[in-house]
């Protein structure tokens, strides 16, 4: 089981000690209802439990891990659904222990006693804190019991180098969220005419999400008409498309807890003008430049510089900028255009956990089984130097990647990013 695996490597990095790992709680959305329940990624990592009241606790030291989740109560089954149980949660998901969540504070104290290094995610959540400086107090002071952690260390980095490597059921899974997410943009193109609203096309692509499992979104869907797609975190979606606009939808569906995420560009009305096709070929070309450069042992600040570098000298081609591609780059001139990087670690969040830069301060280096985006854009307001035939132009380009054994992979590639492809299906599916 990979969740047992994972949780025999943690145990290894931390070479002894205690972990201390609660989910997240619920969220009241308003009255007496929730908002739909998602696990802490971590806990769900180490665990693939996806109650809520839970608590992971591993002793490295005697290679243990052991659970406190809510008890079975059919009382309460009949109103909320199934409860696993302890017994249930240990055999399910392999855990040496597992214990009701009200045995917690009790259990606890005789563990941290035992251990010379605690570790959990410091600062996180305060009541957590507070809670567990509770437990070392009492742990200390009681006579009968060792003299508890004298060393603390934050658990969240071990798990964050642990997560940036992705085993092979995670890349099963993040495969499969990703043509989910194809699916449902091409669904949207092929959905798109003149006149629609913004929220009805992102209706298609949820449409398209739920009917292959995936019940939730990874993120809040984008669906950006016209100037609109100039607002990087547009989620209004609530404007009419308008002939002769572009439309940018970034949207990913979540499936089994990791995150997909597509972005595409493309006319309301199925056709590039002539400045729209411009840009976004340009987009596309920086797009393929990052792509090119995501394989083992290429520096993540190579693989930015190489997409960037394409989006300057087109700049300079449509005489957005002036000057030296160089020059452009040290001054950030090209920032009028393009503010954002080019991409980030994706896996059960969809912003995934993981530095760009190693403990030396050293660029991270593609390695295989890591997964990023690449996403270049470039988002032309209307300003005194900038072409009217230019203006409210908004572009970007994204996929997820993995990085393979010798090179990489594109497993979002199921929906067409080409201009010509991308006017082919709109085209067809006018009839």
């Amino acid at each position: 089981m990979q969740y047992a695996a994972r949780r025999q490597q943690l145990m290894q990095a931390m070479g002894g000690g205690l972990a201390i790992l609660p989910t997240a709680p619920e969220a009241s959305r308003n009255a007496d209802t929730h908002y739909p329940y998602r696990p802490d990624s971590h806990f769900w990592y180490l665990t693939g439990f996806t109650e809520p009241e839970a608590v992971l606790v591993l002793d490295a030291r005697a290679g243990k891990s052991v659970l406190f989740c809510r008890a079975k109560n059919l009382d309460m089954e009949i109103w909320d659904g199934f409860r696993h149980g302890p017994d249930g949660a240990k055999e399910a998901f392999g855990f040496d222990e597992a214990y009701p969540i009200e045995e917690l504070d009790t259990r606890i104290v005789t563990m941290l006693a035992e251990a010379d290094t605690l570790y959990w995610g410091v600062g996180r959540r305060g009541e957590w804190d507070a809670r567990i400086g509770r437990w070392l107090e009492a742990a200390r002071g009681s006579r009968n019991l060792g003299p508890a952690p004298g060393r603390f260390a934050d658990l969240a980095m071990l798990i964050d180098a642990q997560r940036l490597i992705k085993d092979g059921a995670e890349i099963a899974t993040l495969c499969r969220t990703g043509a989910i997410s194809a699916e449902a943009h091409v669904r949207a193109m092929q959905a798109t005419r003149p006149g629609r609203h913004e929220y009805e096309i992102e209706a298609e692509i949820l449409h398209t999400f739920v009917k292959h499992g995936a019940r939730q979104p990874a993120y809040e869907s984008i669906v950006a008409g016209g100037a609109n797609a100039c607002t990087l975190h547009y989620v209004g979606n609530r404007d009419r498309l308008a002939d002769g606009d572009l439309l940018l939808i970034d949207a990913g569906s979540e499936f089994m807890g990791y995150a997909g995420d597509i972005t595409r560009t493309f006319p309301v009305n199925g056709v590039f003008s002539g400045p729209q096709r411009a840009v976004y070929e340009i987009v596309l070309a920086a797009q393929l430049a990052g792509i090119a450069q995501v394989r083992p042992g290429v520096a993540w600040n190579a693989f930015a510089d190489a997409a960037l570098k394409v989006l300057v000298e087109g700049l300079i081609d449509l005489k957005l900028l002036t000057g030296t591609v160089d020059a452009n780059i040290e001054s950030g001139a090209y920032r009028q255009y393009y503010m954002h990087g080019l991409g980030h670690w994706i896996g059960l969040d969809v912003h995934d956990v993981g530095g760009r830069k190693d403990a030396n301060g050293d660029w991270i280096r593609f390695a295989p089984g890591m997964c990023t985006t690449v996403e270049p854009g470039l988002y032309i307001r209307p300003a005194d130097n900038v072409p009217a035939e230019f203006h409210n132009i908004g572009i970007r380009i994204e996929d997820d990647v993995l990085v393979t054994a010798t090179d990489h992979e594109v497993y979002t590639a199921g929906v067409p990013k080409a201009v010509d492809d991308i006017e082919a299906l709109m085209r067809s599916a006018k009839g």
